[in-house]
């Protein structure tokens, strides 16, 4: 049972006062269930209410220092009699997670060490405590926690006292229940202190070596992202410690949990880390450091307001990486890797507005499928146009007052308009209409009157944008911003040259440009030298391919002819990530899909023969690797363990032999001497997507087997369904497609986290008229609120 908006409105208006004392017992990790004891203090002016728990044994309540049986239906615990202030204790077991959504527990293979970790969210914290499961009702914290003396045990707020197995935590101030956070453990860990705070990062212990390698880095974006966030934001930072841990098993690529922020360890790879890994990771550090303003400070009141913390944190994250850390290539990865999934998210009917209305979120199941492209991508994006139109002064201006007066509470939209307005004379309210309530985008086109370039605006919203003018040999000769309404604006300086408009991504919009520059796009693209203006470029080209204004085959013959004189690694990855994801499985045939691998394949080699540094070299040396049907090229890579000069990290030895193992190359006993080469959750995950890659009727049987156990953990299901899926085996893999079209919503009821992962992995594949007959038949009937959403834009993607 989903909380409701009218629930939660009932709610909010008769409980106050809350706060919580929860004490685990995790002494014994190997069992089914661990040990919670909560005690909420709470007043309410209502004769009876609810708390959330879910899948609770032994359990014993007491109220007001006398035991009471309530009715609890395994979600809800059901409280009368009420009235005042009450004191309310419940213990009980809970069990353990695999799949992200509670205490989630993993076993290293590397050392047999086991990780607990509170992984909540959206209906979560109720896997953990017993509580009022709602953002509104925020409340202070303390958490103990019984474990084995030997680990290390972290919480939302610093140990005030630590002994014989057990660990107290200070109180925090004023939280949401969802971002209640404990991980234990025998964690590897480096600490400091910085602007009179205690600091720390934390990893696995079979992972103490790559934390050691990166731990100068990782403490020094840490400390310039959090000074810079103390120069350009007058609250101080709120909390009385920050740790930073990289967890095994987490669905989000982060979570902000006050003081103690939590990331999937897959940031902190083996081997050496790739610019685009460092450049991903600096953004996510800088978000997740934004939360802690926008979202633990201050709070939404209901989900629709989502995207004031994630819009605001995604924003952040490339903006701060680069004006904090250092790390300007944060923005061009926003442009080419994440921006283009907002704009196919937003022409969906699946779409919504950034701020859509409460009543379009009636509850948190809904609430989770506005966890979107449109809350991060697209939100993060119309706050640079935002930015670029109010200017930068007033922007943080209105941030101020917004934080400052709500602190330790709640918001809306409507208060942070009122504090943006009260920083300009400019008319906010108006611009927030467009914006912020209406989905969709607009269109920029350039045309031509004679020689002169205009630009015109398909659409309502107002844009500042930035227009550059390139000679015939693609150098930059000119740029201008202008703002755009309804009036066309001629550019008469730019007569006769080459234009780009919105080329350093200001805005949210689609750019079609005039058939001249589109001719020299197509000619010259890998020779234009602004790394932002050729992603706004490649972003264009993805636009052209999901609405099938360029063939995909065109699509894949520019790839060709200009990826391989690409200067960015983050861009080759990128422009390869969305040919296997978005044009390969979505827009050709298997026939032609196998064509357009060997294309690719081709394409990397002439890349890596040509790579000037080792990331653009590993970036290309990977998308062979996907792609080659050279089984003696990879052989010859992983006996070398290296491409020329370039080490094969253990990501990229997997997938070579994932490869290999397609191609029929590599054998049950090959695979498995490479899980033991170097053994641990990486080792076991490869292996299981390897096997699953094998192209006979057994091995896909096998994976199946796999995938469909009822426990099977999230991180293992994901590697199994990558290895399954090949556009290169679609005749093989048809009968798994309707088992996954029939099987997958059984899976994702275990928990919307788990739903969006069971979504995510579905088959890269064009489906045939019965297989999307299947799909149809799915979706018109019952299916898990999350899943329907991902499997509805799935076949409309299709479309």
């Amino acid at each position: 049972m989903s909380l409701t908006l009218a629930e939660a409105r009932d709610r909010a208006a008769s409980i106050s006062g809350v706060s919580y004392a929860l004490e685990l017992d995790l002494t014994d990790p190997a069992a089914d269930r661990f040990g919670s004891r909560t005690t909420v203090r709470f007043t309410s002016s209502a004769p009876s209410t609810f708390l959330e728990l879910t899948a609770a044994t032994d359990l014993e309540v007491t109220l007001d220092g006398a035991p009471v049986e309530p009715a609890y239906d395994g979600r809800r615990l059901h409280l009368t009699g009420l009235g005042g202030e009450h004191d309310l204790t419940v213990a009980a077991r809970l069990p353990f997670v695999t799949d992200g959504e509670g205490l989630h527990r993993t076993v290293d293979p590397a050392d047999g060490a086991t990780y607990l970790g509170a992984y909540l969210g959206l209906d979560v914290a109720q896997r953990l405590m017993c509580c009022f499961d709602q953002n509104d009702l925020k409340a202070p914290v303390t958490v103990a926690v019984a474990a084995d003396p030997a680990w290390t045990v972290l919480a939302n707020a610093r140990v005030v006292a630590e002994g014989d197995g057990r660990w107290e935590f200070a109180p925090t101030p004023p939280i949401p229940v969802a971002l209640v956070c404990v991980v234990a453990g025998p964690w590897a860990s480096v600490r400091w202190r910085h602007a009179g705070l205690d600091f720390g990062w934390h990893a696995r212990a079979s992972l103490a070596a790559e934390l050691e390698r990166d731990a100068a880095d990782l403490r020094a974006v840490t400390e310039g992202c959090f000074d810079h966030y103390a120069r350009i934001l007058e609250e101080p930072y709120p909390f009385d410690s920050y740790d930073q841990v990289f967890v095994p098993g987490l669905n989000w690529g982060a979570q902000e949990q006050p003081g103690c922020v939590i990331y999937r360890d897959e940031m902190l790879p083996a081997g050496r880390v790739p610019e685009d890994v460092r450049q991903l990771r600096t953004a996510v550090v800088a978000h997740e450091m934004a939360h802690m303003w926008f979202g633990d400070l201050v709070t939404m009141t209901w989900w629709e307001d989502t995207w004031l913390q994630e819009s605001f944190a995604d924003y952040m994250g490339y903006r701060v990486a680069a004006d904090g850390a250092g790390v300007p290539g944060a923005l061009l990865l926003h442009e080419v890797a994440r921006k283009p999934g907002a704009y196919d998210a937003d022409r969906r009917r699946s779409t919504h507005p950034v701020a859509p209305d409460t009543a379009d979120v009636p509850d948190v199941a809904s609430a989770a499928t506005i966890f979107d492209a449109i809350s991060y991508a697209k939100g993060a994006s119309v706050l640079r146009q935002l930015v670029t139109w109010l200017g930068d002064e007033a922007f943080l201006r209105g941030l101020n007052t917004y934080l400052t007066r709500h602190r330790f509470a709640n918001a809306t939209l409507g208060d942070l308009v009122a504090a943006l307005d009260e920083a300009t004379d400019r008319d906010v309210r108006g611009w927030v209409g467009p914006w912020l309530r209406r989905s969709g985008f607009d269109t920029l086109r350039v045309e031509r009157d004679g020689d002169v370039p205009v630009l015109h605006r398909d659409g309502v919203r107002p844009h500042r944008v930035r227009l550059t003018a390139y000679d015939d040999g693609w150098a930059e000769t000119d740029a201008v911003v202008v703002d755009l309404a309804d009036e066309p604006v001629p550019l008469p300086g730019m007569a006769g040259r080459v234009v780009v408009p919105n080329s350093h991504g200001e805005t949210f919009a689609r750019i079609v440009l005039d058939d001249a520059s589109a001719a020299a796009v197509a000619d010259g693209l890998c020779r234009v030298d602004d790394d932002l203006a050729r992603g706004v470029l490649w972003t264009m080209l993805f636009d052209q391919v999901q609405t099938r204004d360029l063939p995909a085959e065109g699509f894949v013959d520019l790839v060709a002819r200009h990826l391989p004189g690409e200067r960015r690694a983050g861009l080759v990855t990128a422009v390869l990530g969305r040919t296997r994801d978005r044009v390969l499985p979505l827009r050709l045939d298997p026939g032609a899909a196998t064509e357009a691998v060997a294309v690719l394949a081709a394409t990397c080699a002439t890349g890596l023969l040509h790579a000037t540094d080792p990331d653009l070299a590993e970036g290309f040396a990977t998308g062979f690797a996907e792609t080659t049907h050279d089984a003696a090229a990879l052989a010859g890579w992983l006996a070398a363990d290296g491409v020329g000069s370039l080490p094969l990290t253990p990501a990229l030895r997997w997938r070579v032999v994932r490869r290999l193992a397609a191609l029929g190359a590599a054998d049950a006993g090959a695979i498995e001497a490479e899980r033991v080469r170097r053994p641990g959750l990486d080792a076991d995950l490869g292996a299981a997507a390897a096997l699953a890659a094998r192209p006979t009727a057994d091995a896909k049987e096998a994976a199946w087997a796999v995938a469909a156990a009822p426990d099977v953990g999230n991180r293992l299901l994901t590697a199994v369904l990558e290895g399954l899926w090949s556009v290169e085996q679609a005749d093989l893999l048809a009968p798994y497609v309707d088992r996954y079209l029939s099987e997958a919503p059984g899976w994702a009821a275990r928990g919307d986290g788990f739903a969006q992962v069971v979504g995510r992995a579905r088959p890269a594949l064009l489906l045939g008229a019965a297989q999307r007959a299947l799909l149809d038949e799915q979706l018109a009937g019952d299916l898990p609120t999350v899943l329907r959403r991902s499997w509805a834009d799935w076949a409309e993607d299709l479309d």
